[in-house]
C-alpha cells in the first residue's frame, strides 16, 4: 500500500471531527462508526489525486459531499443485507449520545432518538444545520439549489417537531 502524502494526512487530522460526526449520525454502534470512518477515508484517499481546489468551493464542502455519499451508500447496503442483530437495532434505534448531565440531558436524548428516525437524506440536512452551515454551503454540499434547501429544511424541522411531540 502506498504511503499517504503529508497534505492528505494533514487534511484527515484537521477534518477528523467532521468525518466522525457524519459517522455518528449514520451509525449506532462504535464498531459501525469506525467501519464507516475507514470507508470514508478510503474513498477520500481514492478521490484525493483528482481533487482540484476551487476558490468558490471550500474544501470542507468537498469532504462533506464525499462523506455523506459514502455514509448514505453504506447505510443502504447494510439495509439490503440485514443481519439478525441489525434487524433488532433497527427496531429499537440506539443512538450513542454525548455525555450529558443536567436538566437538558433528557431533551437531548429525545432529540437524538427523533433524528435517528429520519430518512438518510433528512439526517444530512440536520447534520449540516447542527454544523451551522449556511444554506449556500448546504446547497453546494448536497448539490441542490438554496431554495430547495430552505424548503427541505422546513420539512425536516416539521418532521422533527412531529416526532418530538409523539408519545414515546
Amino acid at each position: 500500500m502506498l504511503a499517504a502524502p503529508p497534505d492528505f494526512l494533514a487534511l484527515l487530522n484537521e477534518y477528523q471531527p467532521l468525518l466522525r460526526r457524519v459517522c455518528r449520525m449514520y451509525c449506532a454502534t462504535a464498531d459501525d462508526q469506525q467501519d464507516l470512518y475507514q470507508e470514508i477515508v478510503g474513498q477520500l484517499w481514492r478521490a484525493w489525486p483528482r481533487y482540484q481546489p476551487r476558490p468558490d468551493v471550500k474544501l470542507s464542502t468537498w469532504l462533506y459531499r464525499v462523506a455523506l455519499n459514502v455514509a448514505i451508500s453504506d447505510l443502504r447496503q447494510r439495509r439490503r443485507r440485514p443481519t439478525s442483530a441489525h434487524l433488532v437495532a433497527e427496531q429499537l434505534p440506539d443512538v450513542p449520545l454525548p455525555p450529558a448531565d443536567g436538566p437538558d440531558a433528557d431533551d437531548l436524548h429525545q432529540l437524538y432518538r427523533a433524528i435517528d428516525r429520519l430518512s438518510d437524506v433528512d439526517k444530512a440536512f440536520v447534520l449540516l444545520y447542527l454544523e451551522e452551515r449556511t444554506y449556500e454551503e448546504m446547497a453546494d454540499i448536497l448539490g441542490i439549489t438554496q431554495n430547495n434547501v430552505r424548503v427541505k429544511m422546513h420539512r425536516v424541522q416539521e418532521k422533527l417537531r412531529q416526532l418530538l411531540t409523539q408519545p414515546a
